[in-house]
């Protein structure tokens, strides 16, 4: 009888170390799982696409764009059609929508309103950068973020009524050609600027008045820039913005139009943040405001109870052991 029991004994012992073996490969699968759940995108080169703002057009990043494309990602400038918040938001997002793997969303000006709304839901949008930009949230406006915060923007403006298809009819707003160099592109030559505002494209009222229904800031992880001597953006309003989304934030000496002044500092920006989305990118701890990550509570009770498994397949081993013995 005893030599029948010992051969038991040591299958009991065996299944035991097995348990526990499947029991430790489980916690490592679930310590995985948040890569996994972020699309499995970790080490894939984001596509970078760039928004431009009002009275630009997507040539204003032409010189982020060579420098990005020398350090070989893929580049997406598209234009904004500046015709509002609600309908730029939603082309853009259209946009997103045919891009395929991660994504690094930029946006200057303007454009960072836009970004803040098309990015929202999007899973494969992994970083946000903002570059001397609005960054509303929800409930608020260009408008009324200018209004706590102005600048010399408010007196730089003129009206022009428009008329488009269909009976749809609107206000645009272009820069005054005497202050485009002074409060837009100060830190440009004045030929240079005086080119920018021959060219520049306007922006519907729509585009200021309309008020944020969502701030993608808020769940994705974002970067900042700040223009010292930004005369269109108030320089507090960006420093207040960046600080309420826990953006890692770039001070910089440069008017409004940074990316095209500092091809080199806006790009540097970027490429922190599609780096950290090569690698899975910050926790939200560190740049969101909400501080928690989606489904790691969950998965971290299941850690826990394969490791509380595990540990007890050990001590039943052991027991068996001394029985034997």
């Amino acid at each position: 009888m005893a030599a029948t029991l010992v051969p038991r004994s040591r299958r009991r012992i065996r299944r035991a170390h097995v348990t526990a073996a499947g029991c430790a490969l489980a916690l490592c699968a679930v310590a995985a799982a948040p890569a996994a759940a972020d699309g499995g995108t970790t080490g894939t080169k984001p596509t970078v696409v760039l928004i431009h703002g009002a009275f630009a057009d997507a040539s204003s990043w032409n010189g982020v764009i060579e420098r990005l494309e020398r350090r070989g990602y893929s580049v997406i400038a598209p234009a904004n059609p500046l015709r509002g918040l609600y309908s730029d938001s939603t082309y853009i997002a259209s946009v997103l929508e045919s891009i395929k793997g991660p994504v690094v969303l930029a946006g200057h000006s303007y454009g960072g309103a836009v970004i803040s709304s098309a990015a929202a839901g999007n899973p494969r949008v992994k970083s946000l950068v903002y570059i001397s930009a609005l960054m509303p949230d929800v409930g608020e406006s260009g408008m009324s973020l200018s209004a706590r915060f102005p600048s010399a923007l408010g007196t730089a403006t003129r009206s022009v009524p428009y008329r488009a298809g269909g009976g749809v009819s609107g206000t645009d707003l272009y820069l005054k050609s005497d202050k485009v160099h002074p409060v837009f592109a100060g830190c440009l030559s004045e030929s240079q600027a005086n080119l920018l505002g021959v060219t520049q494209r306007p922006a519907a009222t729509t585009a200021f008045s309309e008020k944020a229904k969502v701030a993608a800031w808020k769940t994705i992880p974002s970067w900042a820039l700040v223009g010292r001597q930004d005369m269109t953006i108030s320089p507090d309003q960006e420093r207040f913005e960046a600080e309420r989304a826990h953006s890692h934030t770039v001070e910089i000496d440069s008017c409004h139009v940074s990316l095209i002044a500092h091809p080199d500092a806006v790009t540097d920006l970027i490429l922190q943040a599609a780096t950290a989305a090569e690698s899975g990118g910050p926790a939200l701890a560190d740049t969101g405001t909400d501080g928690h990550r989606p489904g790691v509570s969950g998965l971290a009770g299941v850690a826990g109870a394969s490791l509380i498994a595990g540990a007890g397949a050990v001590l039943g081993a052991r027991r068996l052991r001394r029985r034997s013995a």
